[in-house]
């Protein structure tokens, strides 16, 4: 297929390829840590369309050498209105470690996924080199790394503090979240002649100022946050900012954050609204090639690409609030959703590719079933400030209702091209348990689910109930393991119903805030007692904009300010990821040494009985090399292999 295309069919990364479109200069270069994809799943290109769709000239640099000589940043000159830089569909770091703090040997993101492309700290490096070549030139920087970083964060790599990025970087403005209705309007003001040091107070944008020349607003009012020096003497400190930036971030009507880094403040303007309908249908309906570009095509394959090429992104956004997931930080809480003809439009691009085989492999989004799903009531949601519509319970002005999904998941397989299309995001398996979700309507529950598990599973379904502890699923922001329960006997019903041989792929984590040895042990013993002998369980990685990562720096949940203790040391999370393997003969010593150890004889005789006998649904070994996802889906991939990025689980 991408022979068919000319070189024109995507946006120029080189000089030559500036030229061969008849430009003599660019209004926007952007620096991409990522391989160019030119698909709606990576921000790269969609930021790059969205300025090719103004009317202004653009050029990507992805993956720009920082160790030479700089050419690559030199190669296309200065731009007219600013460069603009992204680490790209991940953040840097969690792209490059474990969460053990070891090197990756493949990137997800590079064709032939090799490694070593891109710098730690991606965006900062990228940033600073532009701004010691062209210190005239403004830098923009956006993407999930600026995103999540945008104000005084633990750095889990290096163990420490770091004040916002925008200080580091030297950066003049960050677009946070899913930038494009601020990018549009910096576009728009800048193409004027407007000079970005006079652009301070278009939303959902962050800048550092002098602090006697902070932007006046009287649209805005303003909430100051402990500066960072204060965070740096006082965790409590540090933890009492969180509320308040992951509050303002989810509101509808939100505050202008404040904070002070030493002689400067941090101006974190508030965010736009949810994007309608329309406005998210143009993002998607651009003109995207849906392809990489070609000079990678003879040097392999890129994997993150190779896993989303035949999906569907339906919506945005996630409601649930999990507190050790970044996605409602970088994309919101609300949901905006495409329409139904946007959907199929993008349906139809992708069965006319000529290597399409019948099979789309995603339906879905950053929590699968949340399409269409909002408040009933807009003013109830107007003034809210909760971080999740369903915890601790669902909200009763949550509309959740499964059918709009069903209306496109049945028109999707009507498609005379279409053999079978797979829900491959991650469901969220309460919103169908009627005892949960007890103001919907539990015929919509049990349609929804009988359409995925009999239509739309390739022999797995995966669900995320995290932990079976009720204290440590309450920090997770998570439901009673109790859900998961009746969930697995639903979904045991409609196996049998079917005649089906389904396997439920439930996920965990260890390590988390508030999680012990015993709980683990527990764990193991309930799960085991389902018939489950689990070979994957996720460790714990703290990550910048989550209630978790607060926790496990400061040691207090930034809401109650209660303490919390954290594994932290290599044995401590070595010790919970080990009890999980209770089936594995090499563990069994380890096993019995460390529950003796903990003075707990009575799990070491419950997690040494003898196991339920393997059948069904009941007995499953979770797939190590099960297709990941972005975000933009877009901004993070599951991982599913030790090489490849962590998952995000909701």
């Amino acid at each position: 297929m991408q022979q068919e295309l000319d070189i024109t069919a995507w946006l120029p990364t080189t000089k030559k390829e500036v030229e061969k479109r008849g430009w003599e200069a660019l209004d926007v270069i952007l620096f991409s840590g990522d391989a160019y994809v030119d698909h709606p799943a990576f921000g790269g290109a969609v930021v790059g369309r969205i300025i090719e769709n103004m009317g202004l000239k653009i050029a990507i640099v992805p993956q720009p050498n920082w160790r030479d000589d700089l050419r690559d940043f030199k190669k296309l000159g200065k731009p007219r209105l600013f460069f603009g830089v992204t680490s790209g569909c991940m953040d840097s770091m969690v792209n490059h470690y474990t969460a053990n703090k070891r090197r990756r040997s493949n990137d997800a993101y590079t064709p032939g996924g090799q490694s070593g492309l891109r710098p730690d700290y991606a965006t900062t490096v990228y940033s600073k080199i532009l701004k010691d070549l062209f210190p005239d030139v403004p830098v923009v920087i956006g993407g999930i790394e600026a995103s999540l970083r945008r104000v005084t964060h633990y750095d889990y790599w290096s163990d420490k503090l770091f004040p916002t990025i925008l200080e580091d970087s030297k950066a003049d403005m960050l677009i946070y979240g899913m930038g494009e209705q601020p990018l549009v309007e910096l576009l728009k003001l800048m193409n004027k002649g407007v000079p970005i040091s006079s652009l301070r107070t278009i939303p959902q944008t962050a800048l550092l100022t002098a602090q006697e020349d902070v932007p006046k607003n009287k649209n805005w009012k303003d909430k100051w946050l402990s500066s960072h020096e204060e965070c740096l003497k006082d965790k409590k400190a540090y933890a009492s900012n969180f509320k308040k930036i992951e509050q303002e971030s989810n509101k509808l009507k939100a505050d202008r954050l404040l904070q002070n880094i030493g002689d400067k403040t941090l101006v974190i303007n508030p965010p736009y609204p949810t994007m309608t309908e329309k406005e998210i249908d143009s993002s998607f309906d651009l003109p995207y090639t849906r392809l990489p570009h070609p000079k990678y095509n003879k040097r392999g394959a890129i994997s993150a690409y190779e896993m989303i090429k035949y999906s569907v992104n339906m919506h945005r956004g996630c409601f649930g609030g999990c507190s050790f997931c970044t996605i409602s930080a970088h994309q919101g809480k609300f949901i905006a959703s495409r329409s139904k003809e946007s959907i199929m439009k993008e349906v139809e691009q992708v069965v006319n590719d000529k290597d399409f085989k019948g099979y789309i492999s995603d339906l879905g989004g950053p929590s699968a079933n949340m399409y269409q799903m909002k408040g009933k009531v807009q003013s109830i949601c107007d003034k809210c400030v909760s971080p999740s519509c369903i915890s601790p319970s669902i909200c009763h002005n949550l509309d959740t209702s499964h059918k709009p999904m069903l209306d496109i998941y049945r028109e999707v397989d009507k498609h005379p091209k279409v053999k079978k299309a797979f829900v491959g995001s991650g469901i969220r398996y309460d919103m169908l348990v009627p005892e949960f979700n007890k103001n919907a309507d539990p015929k919509d529950l049990r349609e929804y689910s009988e359409q995925v598990i009999t239509r739309h599973v390739s022999g797995r379904l995966k669900v995320a109930p995290e932990h079976t502890s009720d204290d440590v699923l309450k920090v997770m922001r998570k439901p009673s393991f109790k859900y998961f329960k009746k969930f697995h006997k639903m979904f045991d019903q409609i196996n049998k119903k079917h005649n089906l041989k389904q396997q439920l792929i439930p996920y965990f984590i260890s390590s988390h805030p508030a999680c012990k040895l015993e709980d683990m042990a527990n764990l193991a013993i309930e799960t085991k007692d389902m018939g489950f002998k689990l070979e994957q369980v996720q460790d714990f990685t703290p990550t910048p904009m989550t209630v978790a990562t607060v926790i496990y720096y400061s040691g207090y949940h930034p809401y109650t300010l209660k303490e919390y203790k954290t594994p932290k040391t290599a044995n401590e999370k070595k010790d919970q990821h080990r009890v999980f393997f209770w089936h594995k003969k090499d563990e069994l010593q380890w096993i019995k040494k460390a529950l003796t150890k903990a003075k707990r004889p009575d799990l070491l005789k419950q997690l040494l009985a003898e196991a339920p006998k393997e059948g069904g649904s009941k007995s499953q070994k979770s797939p190590q090399n099960k297709k990941g996802r972005s975000s933009r889906k877009g901004d993070y991939i599951k991982k599913k292999k030790r090489n490849k990025p962590p998952r995000r689980k909701k």
